[in-house]
């Protein structure tokens, strides 16, 4: 399967994220999978290359060309395939059409924004592919109180939790995504639709 792994680009962040991001990635290499990613080199982005690469995985990266001229972010230069596009917007539907599933590890903004980019188009039926939160050291902490009032004051259907699981360790996202859970909620759809 190709996971596409969203996080942070920023090497300023506690070393503790980039390991334990490593050590997930290493584990889904040795399962076999693949990685989908935006093909920097620093941060959790670089984590989850070399974790990949040092269990022998497969690494796509995919990279605006505007990157060359404006060292936006260092590129991972190990990759076992380089997609060239031309805008942010592009990075992001190349990765969400190669991906089988997606995780989200600590970020930031950009992070945020491909988080709720790949709910947004499951909850639209673009597609099912499995979606994690992947939230070690509680780094996710408070988003559910978002998705709560949010439900609370009816701008979200409480449906759009199932659209993608919350985890803080890595064994946990491996069971989830080598299990039939993440398609669960396509169960439950049908069964409304059928009445």
């Amino acid at each position: 399967m190709k996971i596409c792994i969203y996080g942070s680009a920023s090497d300023n962040i506690a070393q503790k994220y980039k390991d334990v991001v490593f050590d997930l990635c290493v584990t889904l290499a040795e399962n076999g999978h693949e990685l989908v990613f935006g093909g920097g080199t620093h941060g959790v982005m670089g984590a989850s290359a070399r974790g990949f690469h040092s269990a022998g995985g497969k690494v796509i990266g995919v990279t605006p060309n505007f990157f060359k001229e404006t060292l936006a972010e260092e590129l991972y230069d190990k990759c076992d395939e380089r997609i060239w596009c031309e805008t942010m917007h592009e990075r992001k539907q190349a990765m969400e059409n190669l991906a089988d599933a997606f995780i989200i590890a600590p970020g930031g903004v950009g992070t945020y924004d491909e988080f709720f980019s790949v709910i947004t188009q499951k909850q639209l039926d673009r597609h099912t592919k499995p979606i994690v939160l992947f939230s070690p050291f509680g780094f996710y902490k408070g988003i559910d109180i978002v998705f709560e009032n949010a439900i609370k004051e009816n701008f979200v259907k409480s449906s759009c939790l199932k659209l993608f699981a919350t985890f803080d360790n890595a064994a946990d996202v491996i069971a989830y995504l080598d299990s039939d859970a993440p398609y669960e909620y396509l169960k439950i759809k049908q069964s409304l639709k059928d009445g």
